[in-house]
């Protein structure tokens, strides 16, 4: 039952819920997603009341290793986009869990 969520079911999602038409639904969508990319590119966070809350962390350059040979490398250093949902999602995540597991 694993489904992939995909921008065209999204914007299918807006058309059937809010009777867009398809090429407004997408431009709506396009709209939000450019926004939460350019705000996370500045380094800014991101946040959905009663969703969540995505931040860009600083990661620094560390050792590591190859799994494949076992060689010492070079981690880079790199920024991450993280994701921390909300209370309200995350409670609702469990609910749905514990609801379809019988608990």
């Amino acid at each position: 039952m694993d489904a992939t969520l995909t921008k065209d079911a999204l914007i299918e999602m807006i058309r059937d819920k809010v009777g867009f038409p398809v090429k407004e639904a997408k431009e709506i969508l396009e709209i939000i997603l450019e926004e939460v990319k350019l705000k996370l590119e500045e380094g800014k966070e991101v946040k959905i009341s009663g969703f969540g809350k995505w931040t860009v962390k600083e990661k620094r350059s560390r050792p590591g290793r190859n799994p494949h040979t076992g060689d010492r490398i070079e981690i880079s250093a790199r920024r991450v986009v993280t994701f921390h949902p909300s209370d309200k999602l995350r409670d609702s995540v469990n609910k749905a869990y514990a609801e379809r597991d019988g608990q």
